[in-house]
């Protein structure tokens, strides 16, 4: 085996430095020579978790394997370079190569019996990406020029067809897509790739215009910097009309909104520009007042907060399942009467089926739900029912039973303020401004989510526990009454 070394390094690269430069050569730039800029990326850490939990199962799966885990780079190319040249019969994980200047460690690294290896580059997602290729390629690249003599080259990514059947048992969880023989272009064209690289960082900053690949394969963080110095745009862009409206207007030169007719658009696009120019919402009070005058008594208003981690932590759970965790129930009577019944479970054990018994026990036979796209609360009511077939018939019901406040809220209000969206959170400042989210700690799903794995952490304190419940007590209580009143002001009550 051979390890082959460059005689430049400046700038050592990676292939995660590499899947950057091919995103974008000046995120490559700042990342190296002005990280200081970069946006916090608050879901980093979550990412960066889950992906490690991801990494320990894959080798956990090979109980032969040996971890290459030196302090130095150097004493990690030796040891598997070692390994390798040993005749080790069991997987290497973190594999560690070096080409050009180019430093790739290995998921996991197999031996065949016929000869040869097979490499697995394990990845925390349900499928096969568009730069999970460019990342592989990279890793093939290097293990060839280092003498590896590859057979397969996979991305492992989870099967999320599997379930979890018993305790801790994760055979099945992943599936592999052998990408050897497609890639071949790609790899051909890394050295081009690496020396583009090189030449970058060498140079000054690059010049780049702001674009769709400053949101792809990821949000860059440097976006903000990036965008410092651009000039204004308009106060009121046609970007604002949603499903993509002002992209055709985008495309003829037209980006402010307010230049626009309303005779160009079509009926929701001209109440949007309507609302905007004049500053007056659009308010159909009476259409919102029939819309809802099917809903019948009493009335549900209901809101559930899931996870759905990538690794299965119950039994009978698939990846990225959506498990409730909590609801929030607004339930009101004819006549206004309304009481508040909430569930929330944060102890880390399955929550489903106190869930389920707990709406069974608060909405009553009969009620209508009502929900904010209703559709996710129906998906989680029937998946509860589907787990559990003795409480299957009023789940079902429930269901059947749940209408959307949110159609009713695109079709019959429009306050300039919302900026295009109907989202719940768009739309109760303009209505219920002092029902404001800014002043809670748990401002939105992904921080019920970040604050529901923290509470179920065991190492958790039980004092910062007690807090977050609270915590999502106070958010998804508020989320439900955010329909009630946005409801009521629709109906104009």
């Amino acid at each position: 085996m051979i390890q082959t070394h460059s005689s430049n390094r400046r700038f050592g690269l990676s292939k995660s430095k590499i899947t950057a430069f091919e995103q974008c050569p000046k995120k490559l730039w700042l990342s190296v020579h002005r990280p200081e800029v970069a946006e916090q990326d608050d879901g980093a850490e979550a990412r960066f978790a889950t992906g490690n939990t991801v990494g320990e199962i894959a080798c956990a799966l090979h109980p032969g394997g040996v971890m290459v885990d030196p302090p130095s780079l150097s004493e990690a190319l030796a040891k598997t370079s070692s390994l390798i040249m040993g005749g080790h019969p069991g997987p290497i994980f973190e594999a560690t190569f070096e080409h050009d200047g180019v430093l790739v460690r290995v998921d996991v690294l197999e031996r065949l019996e016929s000869g040869g290896w097979t490499a697995a580059e394990v990845k925390s997602s349900g499928k096969v990406k568009d730069y999970h290729r460019g990342d592989l390629a990279t890793q093939i690249w290097v293990m060839r020029e280092a003498g590896v003599e590859l057979k397969r080259a996979a991305i492992r990514h989870i099967d999320t067809s599997f379930v979890l059947s018993r305790e801790g048992d994760y055979a099945g969880l992943f599936t592999d897509a052998d990408l050897l023989g497609e890639l071949y272009d790609t790899i051909s064209a890394r050295p081009e790739v690496v020396a583009e690289a090189r030449s970058v960082l060498s140079g000054d900053e690059p010049r780049k215009e702001m674009g769709d690949h400053c949101n792809a394969p990821f949000i860059c963080e440097f976006a903000a910097y990036c965008s410092r110095d651009l000039p204004q745009g308009p106060e009121w862009p046609v970007t604002l009309l949603p499903y993509g409206g002002g992209k055709r207007w985008l495309e003829r030169g037209v980006d402010d909104l307010l230049d626009l007719a309303e005779a160009d658009l079509n009926d929701r696009h001209a109440r949007i520009l309507a609302a905007t120019r004049d500053g007056i919402p659009f308010h159909d009070a009476e259409g919102a007042r029939k819309a809802m005058s099917g809903w019948g008594w009493p009335r549900a208003w209901l809101d559930f907060e899931t996870v759905a981690p990538a690794i299965p932590r119950w039994l009978g759970t698939r990846p990225f399942q959506q498990v409730p965790f909590q609801f929030s129930l607004h339930l009101e009577r004819r006549g206004g009467r309304m009481t508040h019944h909430e569930f929330l479970s944060c102890d880390g054990s399955d929550p489903r089926r106190a869930c389920a018994e707990a709406l069974v026990a608060n909405i009553p036979t009969g009620a209508t739900i009502i929900a904010y796209n209703a559709a996710f609360e129906r998906s989680v009511l029937r998946a509860l029912a589907t787990s559990f077939p003795d409480l299957a018939p009023r789940l079902e019901t429930m269901a059947e039973a749940t209408v959307d406040l949110l159609p009713v809220a695109r079709n019959h209000w429009y306050h300039r303020d919302q900026r295009g969206s109907w989202s719940i959170k768009a739309v109760l400042p303009t209505i219920a401004p002092e029902l404001d989210y800014g002043a809670l700690e748990v401002k939105d799903g992904g921080d019920a989510q970040a604050a529901w794995f923290e509470a179920a952490d065991p190492v958790c304190d039980p004092l910062r526990r007690e807090a977050l419940e609270e915590a999502l007590k106070t958010y998804c209580a508020r989320d439900t009454w955010a329909m009630v009143a946005v409801a009521r002001s629709l109906a104009g009550s």
